[in-house]
């Protein structure tokens, strides 16, 4: 990784301490990253690797200047933390959030209007190694910036880039969301299972198996997800005979779109 100077993570919950294992998986040395949780028991195994840690803003070294801030905290504790880091922004560090709802001009308005950002929007199976993460970036932030960002997130998985900031809304209803809808299908799948007079255990393990195993070969292979369908259902079948209620005109999709739509108003009314 191209990192011109030491990685500051401020919060490393599930996400951020999924992105650090990603990173130190993809060689960048733990010496080179500091970390600011107040949660200092839950990093023992990263300070025992060489990780850098400090309960808070105030105990990193004064005469510590990072070369990127990587800003992993829940949305709603950014606004108190951000004025503890316009100093590195004003000394030359660049920002990458991952903060849902914060918007580019709420970082260069903290931060420094000068101030390089990134944003990003990645998903929980970053845990897995197995995110879509979506990037924009504001004027100030160059191609090496770029570079370096999207390097950093394609350590837990996919990444894609947008221009346009007001698309990272649908992103979140859609990938940074989408998670919960397939667990909620696992659960919709079981209980129809159930009724259909499974025992409830094997019903369970008929949804999840079934939707992990479709989740890998989507992943793997080349056709598209309609045709994927398609190779499944068999003319006059049982597969047809639930596609014929879930693609109805007031089946799934019309559903799916309600739902997509309502998380990207939210979205937009966090921002």
């Amino acid at each position: 990784m191209n990192l011109k100077g030491p990685l500051l993570l401020v919060g490393c919950g599930k996400m951020g301490g999924a992105l650090l294992e990603g990173w130190l998986a993809r060689g960048l040395s733990p010496a080179q990253v500091w970390i600011v949780e107040p949660n200092t028991a839950a990093l023992q195994g990263e300070i025992a690797r060489g990780v850098h840690h400090a309960p808070d803003a105030a105990a990193l070294p004064a005469d510590f200047k990072p070369a990127l801030v990587v800003f992993a905290v829940k949305p709603q504790m950014l606004a108190a933390a951000l004025p503890a880091y316009r100093r590195f922004a004003e000394q030359g560090a660049a920002a990458l959030s991952i903060a849902a709802g914060w918007r580019l001009a709420g970082f260069e308005k903290a931060l420094g209007e000068k101030t390089p950002v990134v944003r990003a929007m990645p998903n929980t199976p970053a845990a897995v190694g197995r995110g879509m993460t979506v990037l924009c970036a504001n004027a100030n932030a160059d191609r090496k910036l770029r570079d370096l960002c999207g390097e950093l997130l394609s350590a837990v998985g996919e990444t894609a880039w947008v221009d346009d900031e007001a698309l990272i809304d649908a992103v979140t209803a859609v990938s940074g969301g989408g998670p919960a809808y397939i667990f909620l299908l696992i659960e919709c799948l079981a209980k129809a299972g159930v009724e259909a007079g499974l025992p409830e255990d094997l019903a369970m393990q008929c949804a999840r198996v079934t939707v992990a195993g479709a989740g890998e070969l989507v992943h793997i292979a080349s056709e598209s997800a309609s045709k994927l369908r398609e190779n499944v259902t068999s003319p006059g079948g049982t597969t047809l005979e639930a596609l014929k209620i879930l693609m109805a005109d007031d089946g799934l999709q019309p559903l799916m779109t309600r739902a997509i739509a309502a998380a990207t108003k939210r979205s937009r009314e966090l921002g």
